[in-house]
């Protein structure tokens, strides 16, 4: 009895056999089975008929078997010929046709035919052209609509985003799951401010201009822009795949922008244009990740404190500046160098805030920030009016102050008031100079010492209009 495997293997076999095999076994499997029928039929009938002895049927069956043999091999070349001509070749050719296709050389794959081929075979060859150009023009509009939906909605979600949603069979259902990512949020200094006092469409040119080479450098470093906030970008290290090095290279991006800053602003400087300033917060910790919304309306996006933290941590910075959070700071460890920490109370957290300044990461990145050679501070007294800032909104003021020293970039002035560093102020001068009035200046707490037993703060100007500044370092460089 045949065990199961056997009838397998048979199976396999017979599924594999070509028409040839097919055809031409078939063929003589029936001549042979009409042959011995009609050797049969002639021995029995002669038996009967002329009552002939054993010898005589013997040598009268072995004529019939000569014969049938003759016919046979006649039949079998005759045959095999005509359709391996007519049907075998042609069916052939089809079926090595199909099997190198090639799409991008659809003219390569016509099916050699002869002109008396049977109108069938011709029917299936015109056919199967028929219905690859079909297939091929439904192939090509499918990848275009995806190439599009890919380049098109890259520009908004990341290509690393967009092929997650279109690869994955979850990627548009509703909801996320949870995955440690470090953010990064940069922000201008004072681009609002900038933009009041500037044309419009220069503005918007600046921003762009500014907006693509940041972006460049954060696809560089393999992050993903989870959203552009104005002139604020945020940017996320770890989706859609979390990799151990994110927060090392979201530093490395930081410092990498700030190069960057730096190269756009001597173009900017060349023609004319407003020069930026930026400042990098940089936290990292467990969020939510994944579709956020209804049916209606979705988007990919990141949850969680991590992000509002990041967001407060940029908004201690000075431009040029990167300061990083204490869980970044504890996953990166040595690799970064950072200076003393800073440590701040702000509305809404429960312990205080400690940020790391970074000024450089080691291998494989090894880069530095550049350190910007500060003028000397120039001996000037100017009186002044300020307001304690909190969330660019006035929370106090106005106090009384009077600068010691100013080197453009920043002022040391004794204040009334006692002030905490990272406090966001506006500085107002009450007089005006040679016809010249200054406009508000926007500056934060960065340093406090004491002269004569009274505090002297240093106040980093985070923004000032661009006619101020050149006279205050006229007047500077006067004195």
């Amino acid at each position: 009895m045949q065990t199961e495997p056997s009838l397998q293997s048979n199976h396999k076999t017979s599924k594999n056999r070509g028409i040839r095999e097919i055809l031409l076994s078939g063929i003589f499997r029936r001549i042979l089975i009409i042959e011995m029928v009609i050797l049969v039929w002639s021995v029995i009938y002669k038996m009967i008929t002329e009552n002939a002895g054993g010898m005589e049927l013997l040598w009268y069956a072995l004529r019939i078997i000569i014969l049938v043999g003759v016919i046979l091999v006649f039949m079998m070349v005759t045959l095999r010929r005509f359709l391996e001509c007519k049907i075998i070749r042609p069916m052939e050719a089809v079926a090595e046709a199909n099997r190198r296709l090639n799409v991008d050389k659809p003219e390569v794959d016509n099916v050699p035919l002869e002109d008396d081929a049977a109108v069938e075979i011709r029917e299936i060859v015109s056919t199967r052209a028929l219905m690859l150009d079909a297939i091929l023009k439904v192939s090509n509009q499918r990848l275009q609509l995806v190439t599009f939906i890919k380049e098109t909605f890259g520009r908004y979600l990341g290509r690393k985003v967009v092929d997650e949603i279109l690869n994955s069979p979850e990627g548009r259902r509703i909801g996320g799951h949870r995955q440690t990512v470090t953010v990064l949020m940069s922000d201008l200094r004072g681009f609002s401010d900038l933009s009041d006092s500037q044309d419009p469409e220069t503005m918007v040119r600046v921003l762009n201009r500014y907006l693509e080479a940041m972006t460049r450098v954060i696809e560089h470093y393999d992050g993903v822009i989870d959203e552009f906030i104005g002139d604020a970008i945020l940017t996320v290290f770890g989706i859609p795949e979390e990799k151990t090095d994110d927060p090392n290279r979201a530093i490395a991006c930081a410092l990498a922008m700030q190069h960057q800053l730096s190269e756009l602003n001597h173009e900017f400087s060349a023609e004319g244009l407003p020069l930026l300033e930026m400042g990098i917060g940089i936290n990292s910790g467990p969020v939510i990740v994944g579709n956020l919304g209804s049916e209606a309306r979705t988007k990919y996006g990141i949850v969680g404190t991590v992000v509002n933290i990041a967001s407060r941590i940029e908004s201690n910075t000075v431009g040029g500046q990167v300061l990083v959070g204490e869980d970044t700071y504890a996953y990166v460890g040595q690799l970064a160098t950072v200076a003393p920490p800073m440590t701040v109370m702000m509305k809404g957290l429960r312990k205080p805030l400690v940020c790391y300044p970074v000024t450089a990461i080691g291998h494989p990145y090894n880069i530095r920030l550049e350190q910007k050679i500060q003028d000397p501070f120039v001996e000037l007294h100017m009186p002044f009016q300020l307001w304690l800032l909190e969330d660019k909104k006035v929370v106090a003021g106005p106090l009384g102050g009077e600068t010691c020293g100013t080197n453009g970039d920043a002022f040391w002035a004794s204040i009334q008031e006692k002030m905490d560093p990272l406090t966001d102020v506006k500085i107002l001068f009450s007089f005006c100079k040679e016809a010249h009035c200054f406009s508000d200046i926007y500056a934060k707490v960065l340093d406090v010492k004491e002269k004569d037993r009274l505090p002297i703060y240093r106040l980093h100007v985070t923004y000032m209009e661009q006619t101020d500044k050149a006279f205050l370092q006229e007047w500077i460089q006067s004195v």
